[in-house]
């Protein structure tokens, strides 16, 4: 990484000043609809791509005109501040019906393609009953992907995202603060799908965390395992191309010897324009490396059913 590298000390005494939290730009999904587009080129998985792509101009659409919602539980939202919890805890308002109707709005905004297998994956979810479709959902936000068809699953999670962001964007101001949850998303309580190492003013140096929910981002120290919390060890893993090293590449993963974990993180100063998941998803062949060195994958990513096809 180019520019001065601060020592972890320096780092957490930084951490004080700037905000704890971003939130998401209103045109998130439009963002990252680009960003896939320009990454797909070239890019072996390129077609994933550029249906995911698809997905997330979809995802604009729904957010950018969402359906009629029920009105904010304001009761909720204060008991969540009195107590430190999240307050779109994706435990909780997985199981109710609201995020459905944004799942309904994301379906009838996407157009269906050609492919025969994307046609069936979407049949299928648009036929599913609302009690079929939270389970499914409450086991893809668990993790537990082997509850969830393959094919089902970017579809659901596209719903399950642009639902939690339209919550997010809507909170009052001030709604989210640091409530102790370390490597779990303080609005939502799900787990950081990538970091950001940001790289402009008192911002220089520091990792956010993005929400795989959400897309909510917060302070965490950097040389610290977002798993264990470990220091020792970290190593940093990038892959080299014909246009750009290795120590100049935009995204890289920080593995972590004493849980066999890794974690994959983008820098803004190599590239300004870089976007988590859009990155995530453009660098598998990254994870198929790591998982051969016997590094295991602890982030999730919504859009992307583990060994699916």
């Amino acid at each position: 990484m180019a520019g001065q590298i601060l020592e972890p000390e320096q780092i957490a005494a930084s951490a004080a000043t700037p905000p704890f939290i971003h939130l998401p730009p209103a045109r998130l999904f439009a963002l990252r609809t680009a960003r896939l587009e320009t990454l797909a080129e070239g890019n072996p998985l390129g077609d994933y791509l550029r249906l995911v792509a698809g997905l997330c101009r979809a995802q604009q659409q729904v957010l950018d005109n969402p359906p009629v919602m029920p009105e904010r539980d304001e009761n909720r939202l204060e008991q969540s501040r009195k107590h430190g919890m999240p307050p779109l805890a994706a435990d909780t308002l997985v199981r109710e019906d609201a995020w459905l109707t944004l799942l309904d709005a994301l379906l009838r905004a996407y157009p269906t393609p050609d492919n025969p297998q994307v046609k069936a994956a979407l049949e299928q979810l648009k036929e599913a009953d609302a009690g079929q479709r939270r389970a499914w959902a409450v086991l893809l936000l668990a993790g537990q992907y082997d509850g969830v068809p393959a094919a089902v699953v970017p579809f659901l999670g596209a719903g399950l995202q642009v639902a939690w962001s339209h919550w997010l964007l809507d909170l009052p101001e001030d709604s989210v603060s640091d409530i102790g949850s370390g490597s779990r998303c303080p609005c939502c309580g799900s787990p950081a799908m990538a970091g950001v190492i940001r790289h402009r003013g008192k911002h220089n140096g520091l990792r956010y965390l993005v929400c795989s929910l959400c897309a909510c981002e917060w302070h965490f120290v950097r040389v610290k395992c977002t798993g264990c919390e470990s220091s020792e060890g970290l190593d940093y893993v990038s892959l080299e191309t014909d246009k750009v090293t290795a120590e100049k590449a935009p995204l890289k993963a920080e593995t972590c010897p004493s849980c066999k974990t890794y974690f994959k993180q983008v820098y803004l100063e190599l590239d300004a324009d870089a976007e988590a998941l859009s990155a995530d998803l453009a660098s598998l062949t990254l994870d198929m490396r790591l998982d051969a060195e016997g590094f295991q994958r602890q982030a999730p990513n919504l859009l992307l059913a583990p060994g699916g096809e």
